[in-house]
């Protein structure tokens, strides 16, 4: 199993385990070992929580690693006028009357609410490689779809605006 993620995307990782385990790591380790001292643990909130914290930052340096590791790089290779990776495209909606605009990115860069969708979601599958004009169909899941046709394309370029999302 492997992830398609870009150069970016990568370098954000790295950035973020760098963080996590030349910073992060040793604070939360120094915050279990001072929690330890406040007395029974087995009644010692301060500790609980300093190792929930400590297990969850370990946990992402995990992630993280294995993300890294097993990533396939990608690039962007669409033509003008084609929906690719990082491309602002703007879409109308007719079961709902409605024009929406979302950018699409990789599964780690995603973040619905501030308008970045992935390439893998039913979305992104939808539309990546269509043309202004073209209409297409959302397959959610087995019992429900909706139509969208492509009313402008914005290409772009990793712009290091999707942050890394956390899982």
């Amino acid at each position: 199993m492997h992830d398609e993620l870009t150069k970016k995307d990568i370098e954000k990782m790295k950035a973020e385990l760098d963080h996590r385990i030349l910073e992060l790591r040793p604070q939360l380790i120094e915050d279990v070992k001072v929690a330890r001292g406040y007395g029974d643990l087995s009644e010692n909130f301060e500790y609980k929580e300093a190792k929930r914290a400590k297990n969850r930052n370990d946990s992402r340096i995990r992630y993280l690693q294995a993300m890294i590791k097993t990533a396939v790089i990608i690039e962007d290779r669409s033509e003008e006028g084609v929906v690719g990776l990082y491309d602002r495209v703007t879409v109308y909606i007719p079961e709902d009357d409605a024009e929406e605009t979302y950018r699409i990115v990789t599964d780690v860069r995603y973040d619905v609410s501030k308008g970045f969708v992935s390439k893998e979601s039913p979305f992104g599958k939808a539309v990546l490689g269509k043309r202004v004009g073209e209409r297409c169909t959302v397959a959610v899941n087995e019992n429900y779809s909706y139509d969208v046709v492509i009313r402008t394309i914005e290409k772009m370029e990793d712009d290091d605006e999707a942050p890394l999302a956390s899982y």
